[in-house]
């Protein structure tokens, strides 16, 4: 026990006043508003001259007994130890809501010990007094005490005084332990997300331009429903990687997915093809035929090439979608199916439907949740992230060790056109990759058509100084793409300082931005 003070009242030294005065002291520390108790237990374990306090309160997801604050000599971390309700004496006093005093825990069979703590301090025998934390008359957990016992006769006030404690700590434990919930519940959430985002995958999608964000962000909207998608766009921009996406994102994901190229069937066998036929239903048909629609069922089937379907393959597909029933060739019985539907096309249906050549009522079928996907040329910032990807393809492919395209193979890159999209781009990447003699892409690597005067660089030959100044702009450019545009490191690599780099990048005019193509924030 601290040292006892003279009280003015009976001019002798006053126990009582001196926790009166320690009462104060907790006052004031809770009316702070913090939900830190921490000094409130240092101050505790000071007053009552104790080896170990805690603080155990119960968690109401698990029904157990968790350490929320503790001190002691060594300062131990118990956030792991866990008591069920009745366990031990803290588990007994939270269930039954009354106080326990152990004179010695060495000779109690009582004690578990869980905390690992001595039972005894210097050959003497160390008391444990633990009392239940009520708040509204209901237990939420347990303040308990260690302390070297020197003979006293009884703990009746050392009760007392943890007893007021426990009482005015109360609100201050509750807040605290909604707060922490609060927060384990926010990280939950957050980790589900995480997981969530995680788990959708857009395979072989390549790019960070805000023109494809906007893509991914209605992919992650329709994925998940049934509805009926119409993905637009000009060959080769990856109309069907953007079904696969939404498919393999979807409720229907471990379901059948059946993709049809309408285009490349024969006008004939098509509406065999979709809806099956029956034995006997024409010349050729042996045995009865289910179609893909049919095949489909329960999951996904992709009509890629949708502009090209014949006129009377329309009307059947229009009851498809409606009725969401086919009848095979060769039969009069309707079929119920399951089926989500995806169409893709590179054509311009709206002119389609004033040529007459498409069906102005299955264009409104179809087209209930559109997604345009915008050509190469719309997002040149891709353009590097789809060649790394390319590269890495072929590298595997063909057991080669590519690693990088220099600055003026990228400007090559980001000037041309791509009338083929990333198809063309592709092909361009492969051809590179077979051609390249230093597992580097150089700009005499890419085909003739990416080659022109400006981005080869072959049009002037000039003076020295002409020549030097193209060669140092390159080596500059080579630098800036290797450190992902960091001018202090490419200054640092080129043996240069900062002013001089900036000399350079304004009489070259170089945009140190368009290297930083991993950055996410590059914007079109």
């Amino acid at each position: 026990m601290a040292m006892l003070r003279t009280c003015p009242m009976c001019e002798q030294d006053c126990e009582a006043k001196q926790e009166l005065d320690f009462l104060m002291q907790i006052g004031n520390e809770l009316s702070k508003g913090s939900i830190d108790l921490n000094s409130t237990i240092r101050l505790l374990k000071r007053q009552l001259n104790a080896t170990c306090v805690i603080l155990t309160l119960i968690n109401h997801n698990t029904n157990k007994l968790f350490v929320e604050e503790s001190y002691g000599p060594l300062d131990q971390d118990f956030s792991k130890l866990t008591y069920e309700l009745g366990e031990g004496i803290i588990g007994r006093v939270v269930q039954s809501g009354e106080p326990k005093v152990i004179r010695s825990i060495a000779e109690s069979k009582e004690f578990l010990n869980k905390l690992h703590f001595p039972l005894k301090a210097n050959d003497k025998d160390i008391s444990f007094i633990c009392i239940p934390v009520k708040e509204k008359g209901k237990v939420i957990g347990a303040l308990s005490v260690h302390k070297v016992y020197f003979g006293a006769p009884d703990f009746k006030n050392n009760v007392q005084l943890l007893t007021i404690i426990s009482s005015m700590i109360a609100r201050t434990a509750r807040r605290r332990y909604e707060s922490r919930e609060e927060i384990d519940s926010l990280k939950k959430e957050n980790s589900q997300l995480r997981k969530a985002i995680s788990e959708q995958s857009y395979p072989n999608i390549e790019g960070n331009s805000s023109k494809l964000k906007e893509v991914f962000s209605l992919i992650q909207s329709v994925s998940p429903t049934n509805t009926t998608v119409l993905i637009r766009g000009e060959s080769g921009v990856g109309k069907e990687l953007i079904a696969d996406a939404i498919h393999y994102n979807s409720t229907r994901k471990g379901k059948a997915y059946i993709k049809v190229n309408c285009a490349a069937l024969p006008e004939g066998l098509i509406e065999s093809e979709l809806f099956g036929h029956e034995r006997g239903a024409f010349t050729g048909a042996d045995s009865q035929r289910i179609g893909r629609f049919e095949a489909a069922h329960g999951g996904t089937i992709f009509l890629d090439e949708f502009g090209d379907i014949p006129a009377n393959v329309q009307v059947k597909l229009l009851r498809v979608i409606q009725q969401r029933e086919i009848e095979r060739l060769g039969s009069t019985r309707p079929i119920k199916i399951d089926v989500r539907i995806i169409c893709a096309t590179n054509k311009n249906l709206e002119k389609l439907i004033e040529d007459a050549k498409f069906r102005e009522d299955l264009y409104y079928r179809i087209n209930v949740f559109p997604v345009y996907i915008p050509p190469l040329r719309e997002r040149l910032h891709d353009i590097p992230a789809l060649a790394d990807h390319f590269i890495a393809k072929f590298n595997e492919k063909n057991g080669r060790n590519v690693k990088r395209l220099t600055a003026s193979a990228i400007d090559c890159l980001m000037v041309y056109h791509w009338p083929g999209n990333i198809r063309e781009l592709e092909n361009c990447i492969e051809r590179a990759c077979i051609l390249s003699t230093d597992d580097v892409v150089h700009t005499n690597n890419l085909p003739p058509s990416l080659q022109n005067a400006i981005s080869s660089q072959t049009k002037s030959h000039g003076t020295l100084d002409t020549i030097l100044d193209k060669i140092e702009k390159q080596v500059i450019q080579d630098t800036l793409l290797s450190t992902n545009g960091n001018l202090v490191k490419a200054a640092t690599q080129l043996g240069i300082t900062e002013r001089i780099m900036g000399l350079r990048i304004r009489k070259y005019d170089i945009d140190p931005k368009r290297f930083k193509y991993n950055n996410n924030a590059s914007q079109d």
